[in-house]
């Protein structure tokens, strides 16, 4: 099995996807599926879309079978765990065959010792590898569930595809659209599986409801949205983040906006929510800084920040670990920056080369299932491990063969050992323990 190419993995899958261009799509207004066109998602006077229209594969009765899934998964009770206390740690899988050809040399995991945390597995096979949607992938997202693999992802050309790993009947892939330019974020609601939220450079948020089947209009602006969040206990509010380097809040219940910071000099790329104290927010922007604040001193027209780091280039991501204890920066200056301490006073800055201007391309290394271990795409089309406390990287877990560069990551929120990555070409890999 492993040594199956990628080729005869993506092949196998059978629900066909409408085509798209390599350019940005030209979308037609006054469009209605029975004239053979789906609804202009730019078009504001549509503030719902339904599924069916914004569907774009060949079968339409497989937009029931994902409605079906989704709201089955909603139903579930959901298991309330913490990561960190359920962590057993996994380890590299050595599988020369499905590894990129020389790209990674031996694919070998010299760095880890008898004494890390990586016991059970992490391992990429042929089965979990697929092609979600056309083009750049620009966002990938785990479904909270821990019964059935379910992943979501953004494309640039306004896409968002659902793929059920575990689907048996068709090929599990699902793709719509929704927006009229890149997806910039994908918020799935933990306790309301049904209900998604998307936000794109188009300047739209939008809520998927499943049980109405219906893509709503939630909120719109002039300006392109880089990226939203949530904090952990306020589900109402929904932060994101423009081109000029401010901040906005949205009340979801309304509709409107109702706080506006200007936190950087450039857009803001990442926002990131402490999980010790939901009132910490890091934001990491092109300006070349990352900061953290504290939203209880933000109702000023000064902001003072907590913590600011700067580095010599765009900072791309910039994420708080699990237990909230320290922050992760990526910046194109080739370092990871690990901000830790008590009051994150201490700063350190790991080597790693990030850099990837020619191709457009921006890494954003994530924590994995606790604070050991920071994840992030290599120029060598494989995923470095990063340890913060050996100050280096450590191991790289192989990618399929031919597989374009992966900088998009998720880590499973419930399944320690379950990877997500997204690459430019539209692909996704799903490392399983």
């Amino acid at each position: 099995m492993a040594s199956q190419k990628l080729t005869e993995t993506t092949t196998r899958r059978t629900n066909p996807v409408k085509k798209s261009t390599t350019q940005d799509p030209i979308i037609t207004r006054q469009s209605l599926r029975p004239r053979g066109t789906p609804p202009d998602p730019a078009d504001e006077s549509i503030e719902s879309i339904s599924m069916i229209d914004a569907y774009r594969g060949i079968e339409s009765e497989y937009n029931r079978v994902l409605v079906d899934t989704i709201l089955s998964i909603a139903k579930e009770t959901q298991i309330d765990f913490s990561v960190k206390e359920e962590f057993n740690g996994v380890k590299v899988v050595k599988n020369d065959d499905f590894c990129q050809n020389g790209a990674l040399g031996s694919c070998k995991d010299d760095n880890f010792s008898e004494s890390d945390p990586w016991r059970e597995s992490l391992g990429l096979k042929p089965e979990t590898v697929a092609l979600v949607a056309p083009g750049k992938t620009t966002v990938v997202k785990f479904f909270p569930s821990s019964s059935t693999r379910m992943i979501a992802a953004g494309n640039k050309f306004g896409d968002i595809s659902f793929w059920n790993v575990d689907c048996e009947t068709e090929d599990g892939v699902y793709v719509y659209r929704t927006h009229s330019g890149p997806i910039s974020g994908i918020l799935i609601q933990q306790h309301s599986m049904s209900k998604i939220y998307s936000c794109g450079l188009d300047g739209f948020i939008r809520l998927m409801d499943a049980e109405k089947e219906v893509f709503d209009l939630v909120h719109s602006c002039d300006d392109a949205i880089h990226y939203f969040s949530q904090q952990p206990n306020d589900l109402a509010s929904l932060y994101f983040a423009g081109g000029d380097g401010g901040l906005k809040v949205l009340d979801t219940r309304t509709g409107k906006s109702s706080r506006n910071w200007i936190l950087h000099k450039d857009k803001i790329n990442t926002i990131s929510f402490n999980s010790h104290n939901s009132n910490i927010m890091a934001t990491g922007s092109t300006d070349g800084t990352a900061c953290i604040w504290d939203l209880r001193s933000t109702s000023s027209r000064r902001h003072e920040t907590l913590k600011t780091v700067s580095h010599g280039e765009a900072v791309n991501s910039a994420y708080f670990s699990p237990s909230g204890s320290s922050l992760a920066t990526t910046s194109l200056d080739n370092n990871v920056g690990i901000i830790s301490g008590i009051n994150f006073e201490d700063t350190s800055m790991i080597y790693h080369e990030n850099s990837m201007k020619s191709s457009n391309l921006s890494f954003r290394g994530i924590w994995g299932w606790d604070d050991s271990y920071i994840f992030i795409g290599n120029m060598k089309r494989g995923v470095d491990v990063i340890s913060p406390a050996r100050s280096g990287t450590v191991a790289t877990l192989p990618t399929p063969k031919g597989s374009a560069i992966p900088y998009r990551f998720d880590t499973h929120p419930y399944e320690v050992g379950m990877l997500a990555a997204a690459n430019n070409s539209g692909q996704v890999s799903l490392w399983t323990p």
